[in-house]
């Protein structure tokens, strides 16, 4: 890869078009093409909430660096057509100089873009592909968005091969062509997006999304078997999970709803294996009470909901952090569990798998907190360790015994459970409260002892240092959980540049709240920005309930679909030391 003096550290690009026009598809092969250069990158998409149609975007961010975030502002925007454009203008604003390429024939340049003063370029991209057999133009867009940047053209041409041969050698024939073309139509007037070459090379990059990320985690913790209804932004971990499982012996059934699949969950765990399943919202409402039986009878399941903007069915395709709340606080009843959320798309990983792990080993529900942002982002990173657990659930081995006790108060509040057909190892499982044996009781001591039992060992397992990522050393703190964390680290690294120190606490483990360690954490501390993708504050609110916060502190919060960016977050900070 050759480079100027003037290419950049990043490079962000939206690729626009009606539904069906292949925005996306050109998008995913632009993204692989530049991790085969050696580049880091994301990709998520901007879809409307129809089936069929509408809108679509892939919106890129490729840096020669590990990216934590999308860009707040696009360098360069190639429109296949301007049909629906408008209904996501918003999310892609171009910067100042940015650069827009776009078909006459494709209709007017929205009012939004046009009154920007950005340069416009136009490409007559429908005509270009007519011209070749069987001829598309989405590629001629990839090849107009590569020029531009400069990738080298064989890990273009690698890629398209690698991504079209299903479809015959025709097909391939006729995207080489047209990304060529597209190549050919870069002008030199054209503001040249050139990239550094990666600070760290190699061609062992993965082109991963965090759903995908959780599926590899499942597997990794030991799931084997996994039941869900398909629902939007979760349905990609179920199709990665479908071929995975069946590869370790495992199996997957989609089940006829989610109240299924759950219970069917429940059910195989009951028989000794592993299990998980995947939602959203609305999905997670409905498994709220089985979640409760899964905590009384201390049967171990991981629910992993990529959370979407709500209430009801509210916006499926976008992202929001606002199932933190029904997560935290749904069950009825005092119904210790474990939550637990991915701060990136590669911790999605670590993440699912740790929390396999501990629900195994404390027999307890788990529910992990992915979102769209993360679960449907395609992210160009290094190959993330293999973590390995050592703890595993405590099974009862059988044999001669006076009485098995499956509820048994032991001294870290875990029991051995005994897989059905063990000798010996006969119980009542069911949802009552229950003695030591597991009969059903309604006596006070027995209901004392079983919620101290399902409490304490939530309480006191030792959850190690992955409960959350501390970095940096400053009496300025942001505190934030999940998806922000991304935005929240870029921001810290470019008020850094600017000499203005601040410290980042980002929680992965939310329930139980490690109060000892939060504060320790916060020890110095003269001011806390918290920071959340909600409409009512949820996390803060949430802090506020579990310790008060030894500082000054500020929240910074919205709803989606407009997430987040750094610079805002700078702002926040920058306007407070001003102020």
């Amino acid at each position: 890869m050759t480079t100027s003096q003037t290419a950049s550290e990043s490079v962000s690009v939206a690729i626009v078009g009606s539904g069906g026009a292949g925005a996306l598809t050109a998008g995913s092969i632009l993204l692989a093409a530049c991790g085969k250069s050696g580049l880091y990158g994301n990709m998520n998409r901007s879809v409307g909430p129809q089936i069929r149609g509408g809108e679509a975007a892939a919106l890129l961010r490729i840096c020669s660096h590990p990216v934590d975030c999308m860009s707040e502002s696009y360098d360069l925007l190639i429109a296949i057509d301007w049909n629906n454009a408008d209904r996501f203008a918003a999310e892609m604003p171009l910067k100042p100089d940015g650069l827009v390429i776009c078909d006459p024939e494709s209709g007017e340049v929205p009012d939004a873009i046009a009154k920007t003063g950005v340069s416009i370029v136009e490409v007559n991209m429908k005509d270009l592909a007519k011209e070749v057999a069987g001829g598309r133009e989405n590629m001629i867009a990839l090849g107009l968005a590569a020029g531009v940047m400069g990738l080298p053209i064989e890990s273009l041409m690698a890629i398209v091969s690698a991504k079209l041969s299903d479809k015959g050698e025709h097909i391939v024939e006729a995207g080489r062509n047209c990304i060529e073309a597209g190549i050919a139509q870069v002008s030199s007037h054209a503001r040249s997006l050139e990239i550094k070459p990666p600070e760290k090379q190699g061609d062992g990059r993965w082109l991963i999304t965090g759903n995908e990320a959780a599926g590899l985690g499942a597997v990794r913790g030991g799931v084997r078997f996994a039941a869900a209804y398909p629902i939007t932004p979760a349905t990609e971990i179920l199709e990665w999970l479908s071929p995975a499982l069946s590869k370790t012996g495992g199996a997957l059934v989609q089940a006829e709803d989610e109240l299924s699949s759950i219970n069917m969950i429940i059910g195989a765990s009951y028989g000794g294996r592993a299990s998980v399943t995947a939602t959203s919202g609305p999905g997670l409402a409905l498994m709220i009470e089985s979640i409760g039986l899964a905590a009384a009878s201390e049967v171990p399941i991981v629910v992993v909901d990529v959370m979407r903007g709500g209430p009801s069915t509210g916006i499926p395709t976008k992202s929001e952090q606002s199932d933190l709340n029904i997560a935290v606080y749904g069950c009825h009843g005092d119904a210790p569990h474990i939550v637990v959320a991915p701060l990136s798309v590669a911790d999605c990983l670590f993440s699912t798998q740790w929390a396999v792990h501990l629900a195994e080993a404390m027999q307890s529900p788990a529910i992990v907190l992915s979102d769209q942002s993360l679960g449907q982002a395609h992210v160009l990173i290094d190959q993330p360790a293999n973590v390995a657990f050592l703890a595993q659930r405590k099974i009862f081995a059988g044999g001669q015994v006076e009485t098995y006790n499956r509820y048994a108060l032991t001294a870290d509040g875990v029991s051995p459970m005994a897989i059905p057909g063990t000798p010996g190892g006969q119980y009542t499982a069911d949802g009552l409260t229950h003695s030591q044996k597991g009969t059903p009781s309604s006596k006070k001591s027995d209901h004392q002892d079983q919620l101290d039992k399902r409490r304490d060992k939530i309480a006191n397992f030792d959850y190690g240092n992955h409960w959350a990522d501390v970095e940096g050393d400053s009496d300025m703190v942001i505190v934030t959980w999940g998806s922000m964390t991304g935005a929240a680290r870029e921001a810290i690294r470019k008020l850094s540049a600017e000499g203005v120190s601040v410290k980042l606490v980002a929680l992965r483990l939310i329930a139980p709240f490690m109060k000892d360690n939060f504060l320790k954490a916060l020890e110095g501390t003269r001011r806390i920005l918290v920071l959340e993708q909600t409409h009512s504050g949820q996390f803060h609110q949430y802090l506020r309930a579990q310790c008060d916060l030894p500082a000054e502190v500020r929240h910074f919060h919205r709803p989606g679909p407009h997430l987040i960016g750094p610079e805002e977050i700078c702002t926040q900070i920058r306007d407070w030391i001003s102020a």
